[in-house]
């Protein structure tokens, strides 16, 4: 069974620019480190079944991320199409140079986006009756981002942010705290990954978690606010 977070961004492409929302969901999954650096794509059937697309338009599309650097396709028994794209490493400038790529007015719908979106997705899973294996899955990815290493921490938070929206079981919702999370991936990755913010989120994160598997909507609502508003407070600091 494929990844949930798969799921949500690998789905059906419009045949009418098939090509170029095949590139945009691979991209997707590749800069959200759904499919991590070393790892590589669903083998090609499934891949094409998952977009709704032609194995020839998902070569083409492939092939263009080979060209452009974020994919090494390899033949034979063991070969596929392997991620190589590796978020850059944190350096001066670099947040104010994508918050200046977005413009003022765009950071701002992007950060009032996800904070809808994903306030939503808690509130909506907080009141559902959750199975064993829904707590456990969501239990799960808590200590996953609460143990990563630095170098991992950006991609497990992103894994940890998307299992909400996934387990409410909705693959609209799911797909769209995925596109609100890309909206900001290149401003997170831009922030240094600092122990005491580290610290700080993974409290948050607890209680986010806590609050949803008590079936507290308000509670999860709010916890899910003060995270991202911690993460905005960051990214002003940081611009200040």
């Amino acid at each position: 069974m494929a990844e949930p977070q798969l799921v949500a961004v690998l789905r059906p492409v419009r045949a009418g620019n098939a090509f170029e929302e095949t590139v945009e969901r691979l991209l997707q999954a590749i800069k959200l480190g759904v499919v991590p650096t070393g790892q590589k794509l669903p083998p090609e059937r499934e891949l094409a079944g998952r977009l709704g697309i032609s194995r020839v338009t998902l070569r083409e599309a492939i092939r263009a991320l080979q060209d452009a650097g974020y994919l090494d396709v390899r033949r034979g028994r063991y070969g596929g199409a392997f991620v190589l794209y590796e978020p850059p490493l944190p350096g001066h400038g670099d947040l104010r140079r994508a918050v200046a790529a977005m413009g003022p007015a765009e950071l701002a719908d992007a950060l009032t986006f996800r904070m809808a979106v994903e306030r939503g997705a808690a509130q909506v899973l907080a009141s559902a009756t959750l199975t064993g294996e829904q707590r456990a899955t969501l239990t799960r990815r808590l200590a996953e981002v609460n143990d990563a290493a630095p170098a991992d921490y950006r991609r497990l938070d992103t894994a940890f942010h998307l299992s909400i929206a996934e387990l409410t079981g909705s693959p609209l919702l799911a797909a769209t705290c995925a596109d609100a999370r890309l909206r900001v991936t290149d401003l997170l990755n831009a922030i240094p990954v600092l122990g005491p913010n580290i610290d700080h989120a993974a409290a948050q994160h607890a209680a986010i978690v806590d609050a949803i598997l008590a079936g507290d909507a308000d509670a999860a609502g709010k916890a899910v606010a003060e995270h991202l508003e911690g993460t905005a407070a960051l990214l002003r600091a940081f611009l200040a």
